[in-house]
């Protein structure tokens, strides 16, 4: 009898061209993702070394790291010239399928990936950016890689990789009112560390996971990275299929009958051998709240900033001081956007704190659609209203104010809470203090001027 396999294992057979020996393989890839940073710089590279991209219609580009989200600005950024139209140009050049900042379809590629139907379950992934793991919420086998190895994807459409081992994370039980997919996934970072999934792909599952949306398995997925692991993966089911059908990139009649039944098939066995588990009971989860400068460095909102050995140059960034409570700490700016938070179901939570109360004094609010076909329906929600008389900004789609790489950045010594992934040092602006949470606690925070308590906010 066949070795029972699990789901990660199955997707990774279906694209082994080669098994080099040593535990690395030669892997089809059949998305590759391309943006103004990354992406444009392996396009020159390519160009550069006299090679053309072998399969331009397997490739899809969106400026979506430099451009402007201001109104009316994006066309005019700081890197426009520099960044955005090169990549236009290089991927007309090589006919690659491009989403222009303007287009209906643009906005961040690991938003528009799985709303468009171009990332698919069971296929094979791969951006130059670490948050590409955003994908496997869809079932997909997706990492980030750098600029070199992009370069040999669009060269040959495969790219040599060794075989993660397979971490099962297994949530289950309900989730209480007001905790989401961003605080489940912190608290695995924060109780098992940044390094826990090194070395491993990651098999997200459990009863929880079952009852989640797709939205919220793309947001569990996305910090896959941040806890060490290149691989997260949610195996697809039918709220998976459901989710798909009738997307644009989708397959679509009897193509799409067949795909769901192939995705069916390649479902993990039961008595499948995963190398570590970690089991998470979702029933009595707090909100959480980052304080240091790694997403590890995370605790319940009730809980008091830690004293322990090796945190005391992160404290001494943040300006904090161990054993005080987080709760109550002021707050200068609140951003709701990037891959991690940006998607509708994410707006909505937002707006259902905010509606009918205003943005701290003092305070600076953006909303940050992540991309136009999330922006598009939140405004024939009406939604943009609700931010807008709350005294947000609600801005044009982008990456913006997760990693200011289009010039958008905290001032020196300004505290933001952030629905984004990282709170590195500098990652939001040189001297910036981040603290990372869900769209509900970005959102309470904004109103009150301080990490804010959503459950006592809106009880």
């Amino acid at each position: 009898m066949a070795k029972p396999e699990t789901y990660f294992d199955k997707v990774w057979a279906l694209h082994q061209i080669a098994d080099l020996g040593g535990g690395e393989s030669l892997l089809h890839v059949d998305r590759t993702l391309l943006h103004d940073l990354s992406g444009l710089r392996a396009l020159t590279m390519l160009a550069e070394r006299g090679e053309v991209v072998r399969n331009p219609e397997l490739c899809v580009a969106a400026a979506d790291h430099t451009v402007s989200s201001l109104p009316g600005s994006v066309r005019s950024g700081p890197l426009y010239e520099q960044c955005i139209e090169p990549l236009r140009r290089l991927c007309g050049e090589n006919a690659i399928r491009y989403f222009d900042v303007e287009d209906a379809g643009f906005g961040i590629l690991h938003v528009i990936g799985p709303e468009q139907g171009l990332t698919l379950p069971g296929a094979t992934l791969v951006c130059g950016d670490s948050h590409t793991c955003t994908h496997g919420g869809l079932g997909a086998l997706a990492w980030g890689i750098g600029s070199s190895e992009l370069v040999h994807v669009l060269a040959t459409q495969t790219i040599i990789q060794r075989k993660p081992k397979r971490l099962r994370v297994r949530f289950d039980g309900a989730l209480p009112e007001w905790i989401s997919a961003k605080d489940m996934i912190l608290h695995v970072i924060g109780r098992h560390g940044a390094g826990a999934g090194d070395g491993y792909a990651v098999e997200y599952a459990g009863s929880a996971i079952a009852a989640m949306p797709v939205e919220g398995r793309l947001t569990i997925c996305n910090l896959s990275i941040e806890m060490g692991a290149k691989i997260g993966m949610v195996a697809p089911d039918d709220t998976t299929f459901e989710y798909l059908a009738g997307r644009p990139s989708a397959p679509s009649g009897n193509l799409w009958e067949s795909a769901v039944a192939n995705w069916r098939g390649l479902a993990g066995d039961a008595e499948a051998h995963f190398d570590r588990q970690i089991d998470i009971d979702v029933s009595d989860l707090k909100p959480q709240i980052t304080w240091g400068t790694s997403p590890e460095h995370v605790i319940d909102i009730d809980a008091v900033i830690p004293d322990s050995v090796g945190i005391t140059e992160a404290l001494q960034y943040m300006g904090l001081r161990p054993g005080d409570k987080i709760e109550g700490t002021a707050i200068d700016r609140v951003f709701i956007g990037s891959c991690t938070n940006a998607r509708l179901s994410d707006l909505r939570l937002a707006a259902k704190v905010v509606r009918g109360r205003k943005v701290a004094s003092g305070v600076e609010a953006w909303a940050v659609a992540g991309s136009a076909a999330v922006k598009a329906a939140a405004e024939a929600e009406g939604l943009d209203g609700v931010f807008r008389a709350a005294g947000f900004e609600w801005r044009e789609p982008g990456c913006s104010l997760c990693v200011g790489a289009n010039g958008e950045t905290l001032e020196p010594g300004q505290r933001s809470v952030s629905t984004s992934n990282r709170n590195f040092v500098g990652r939001q602006g040189r001297d910036s203090r981040t603290h990372l949470a869900s769209p509900a606690m970005a959102a309470a925070a904004a109103v009150t001027g301080a990490i804010t308590d959503v459950r006592k906010l809106m009880s």
